[in-house]
């Protein structure tokens, strides 16, 4: 992603409908393992501006922010988390080391996503999950997914693919942002770049009530904007 796009991410993380809702998502599987799992060393890929690790750290997790872009670093580091900066196809971890690795919206960016989640499997202990989420379906590509750098959008057989294929199992997969598709798929057909901006605080607040809806709906199993997916490593 470059310098501008980081920058606007971070800049917008804290108060726009999709992030804020993405981290609320991120807090339920969080709380999930814990049934499970005692907290312990996660790893954040492509943190930005470290939204998504401040939540782990909320959690109880001992968390470290990976990103690639000085920017992101910057702003991470910057709100007082602890960031190394690297490349997801060569994390600089141990081996069955982390108990969680977290992966929103990675993949798509790495012409080797193979590499990326064979990097993720190595540095779980076993045991050790991985949640990953990625951009859903081709037909949904369009002047955004150029603008922020995407390689592809995925479909659950092609994601579930990469996944296993790196030695993980697969626990779950699902849609997100199903009920604003439509929306998502009008505004794409019409988009000459990124999507990524400040909405207005009234329409902010709509699509975030209309997203958060999902919550309670059975709507994981029908077509979304995004894809979300819980693994392990296998013991």
């Amino acid at each position: 992603m470059e310098a501008t796009e980081i920058r606007k991410l971070a800049a917008l993380e804290d108060t726009h409908w999709w992030y804020r809702e993405r981290r609320v998502l991120l807090g339920r599987a969080l709380r999930r393992l814990a049934a499970g799992t005692r907290p312990g060393r996660a790893l954040d890929i492509g943190a930005a501006g470290g939204g998504n690790t401040r939540v782990l750290r909320a959690h109880g997790w001992r968390p470290v922010a990976l990103e690639y872009s000085a920017e992101g670093a910057g702003v991470a580091r910057a709100r007082g988390l602890d960031v190394i900066r690297a490349d997801a196809r060569h994390l600089p971890v141990p081996s069955a080391g982390l108990g969680l690795v977290v992966a929103f919206d990675i993949l798509e960016h790495v012409d080797e996503d193979h590499l990326a989640a064979a990097e993720i499997r190595r540095a779980l202990r076993p045991g050790g999950t991985a949640l990953i989420a990625v951009p859903a379906d081709m037909r949904l590509w369009s002047a955004h997914d150029l603008a922020v750098g995407h390689v592809r959008r995925y479909d659950r057989a092609g994601l579930r693919a990469v996944v296993e294929k790196a030695g993980l199992v697969v626990d779950e997969l699902w849609s997100w942002n199903v009920l604003l598709r439509p929306v998502a798929a009008w505004r794409r057909r019409r988009s000459t770049g990124s999507d990524l901006d400040a909405p207005h605080p009234l329409v902010n607040l709509g699509l975030r009530t209309v997203v958060t809806a999902e919550r309670h709906l059975p709507v994981r199993a029908l077509p979304g904007v995004s894809l979300m997916l819980r693994a392990h490593r296998p013991a």
